[in-house]
């Protein structure tokens, strides 16, 4: 054998041995870009996911938020027209017939002047209280109408002002007010 042959062996047996440490390299390129594509598609399917179930969250976040404003948008409206009609109430008993005014004056007195000694009333019913009532007449006060009873020594004072029973009926009858108004 010359020394071109075993050049020759040598060359063959270290191409066999570069083709093959080449197709072990290449089946593991392969093999590690096989498992990083299916890491990256797994990576992919958990973020997909997050970011669905983020959008979901802030859709639901949004619906609430739009639900919210528009119940408050609602109350505000309501308790605009409650307002009204409470004012427009103040206004109907500000423009009370004198005959109305003094049938509703002649009742609250009439029941309730033995509890007192002295009597208040607005001044455009000052004449009235006294035609109608025996108390001493002890002043005018602010109000819309009605009276206030006083006993003697002024410890315990009885509150008929128009102001204070539309007041009260207003706070007791609110639900039944807006459920008439808006069902």
């Amino acid at each position: 054998m010359g020394l071109e042959t075993v050049v020759k062996d040598i060359m063959d047996v270290a191409n066999t041995e570069a083709s093959k440490i080449n197709g072990e390299a290449d089946a593991e390129v392969s093999s590690i870009l096989d498992e990083a594509r299916q890491n990256a598609k797994k990576i992919m399917g958990d973020r997909l996911v997050k970011v669905e179930d983020d959008i979901k969250k802030l859709r639901q976040q949004e619906i609430s938020s739009a639900n919210l404003e528009v119940k408050r948008t609602m109350l505000n409206a309501r308790k605009e027209v409650l307002d009204k009609v409470y004012s427009q109430s103040i206004e109907i008993i500000k423009d009370l017939p004198s005959s109305k005014n003094e049938e509703l004056l002649k009742a609250i007195i009439d029941k309730y002047q033995g509890s007192g000694a002295k009597i208040y009333s607005n001044k455009d019913s000052e004449k009235l209280v006294k035609k109608l009532s025996s108390l001493i007449y002890a002043g005018n006060i602010d109000c819309i109408g009605g009276v206030v009873i006083e006993n003697e020594d002024s410890t315990i004072r009885l509150d008929y002002t128009y102001d204070v029973i539309l007041d009260s009926l207003n706070d007791n009858s609110m639900k039944q007010i807006s459920d008439i108004l808006f069902g």
